[in-house]
């Protein structure tokens, strides 16, 4: 049951997610060669605080963070620790607010310096995949149209869709219905109606789209260790365009 938000329902997931593109725009200034992604972190809970808003993530099923931090090969759910970010790394960042019991979730990956050509290049399509899938959010199209839009585009450059991870609908919880693959046939599943909130989220991998799990127990990392990157915006089906809750770039 995918739910229909009401308008002051929508409001009040607009105010998590201005809160997530306030931060996610904030830690872009700290993040540089040296830092640590603890420091990340703790950055990040300072600015929910101050904007009103505490983690959606810290104590989810056990998650021991504020944010996702996920470095080069590792997909998504990379744990803040003491590893320090160098040049030429890209690392994806998964922020995620609670504003009077309703969520906002976006992730941005981003380069740190100078980086390779194959990593500019898997930044930029997984962006505009997103962008592509975000299009197709409109009223009358079927939920499979976003997932087929996202598949198209990354596969064009030979880049690879994540399968194992799928984003989500999102409201008074963090995950709600549907899922939202980020690759399949368009024109099937669920139509699109005004007032579904969805988390859309593609993660596309330079090679396999295989991922595993490491000791952490939530770390995931492509199976043959190259890079991936992740982008996600949170959005409002209307009667025109998509709504960007999260906007922030």
């Amino acid at each position: 049951m995918i739910e229909i938000k009401s308008k002051d329902e929508i409001e009040k997931i607009s105010r998590a997610s201005q809160v997530v593109g306030k931060v996610l725009r904030q830690l872009q200034e700290i993040i540089e060669p040296g830092i640590t992604t603890e420091a990340i972190d703790q950055t990040a809970e300072k600015l929910l605080h101050k904007f009103g808003a505490v983690s959606a993530f810290k104590g989810y099923s056990g998650y021991p963070a504020n944010i996702c931090t996920s470095i080069n090969e590792e997909v998504v759910h990379g744990i803040p620790g003491k590893r320090r970010l160098n040049e030429g790394d890209i690392i994806s960042i998964d922020v995620g607010a609670k504003v009077d019991g309703y969520f906002g979730d976006a992730a941005f990956t981003f380069a740190i310096g100078n980086v390779s050509t194959v990593a500019k290049d898997l930044l930029a399509v997984t962006y505009e995949s997103l962008q592509r899938g975000i299009k197709q959010a409109r009223p009358g199209n079927h939920l499979s149209d976003i997932s087929s839009a996202i598949q198209v585009y990354a596969e064009s450059y030979d880049f690879s869709i994540v399968r194992k991870f799928v984003g989500h609908g999102i409201g008074s919880k963090l995950h709600e219905e549907p899922e939202i693959p980020n690759f399949g046939k368009p024109g099937i599943g669920p139509q699109l109606r005004v007032g579904m909130v969805l988390a859309i989220e593609p993660m596309v991998n330079q090679g396999s789209y295989e991922v595993e799990i490491l000791e952490d127990k939530w770390t995931a990392v492509t199976k043959d260790r190259q890079l991936s990157a992740h982008f996600e915006h949170t959005i409002c089906v209307t009667e025109g365009k998509p709504e960007i809750l999260t906007a922030w770039e």
